[in-house]
């Protein structure tokens, strides 16, 4: 006997299905386009990993006051 809890498992289910159909799909853009894209790797972009930079640089900064070389 399948219950209303069974029946929108297997709905759920089938939707999920869904979601992978196109997962192959490709995608075509410029030669220009792509090189830009690919040129942004080699930055950081997200603020929240820029702002724990920041915060690394300072806090380094306020160390570096405390450092005494004895040569």
């Amino acid at each position: 006997m399948l219950t209303s809890e069974d029946n929108m498992t297997s709905v759920d289910d089938k939707d999920n299905d869904k979601t992978f159909e196109n997962e192959q799909s490709m995608v075509t853009i410029p030669l220009k386009e792509y090189d830009k894209l690919k040129e942004q790797n080699n930055y950081i972009t997200d603020p929240s990993l820029i702002a724990v930079i920041d915060k690394i640089e300072e806090l380094t900064r306020a160390l570096r006051k405390h450092i005494i070389r004895k040569f």
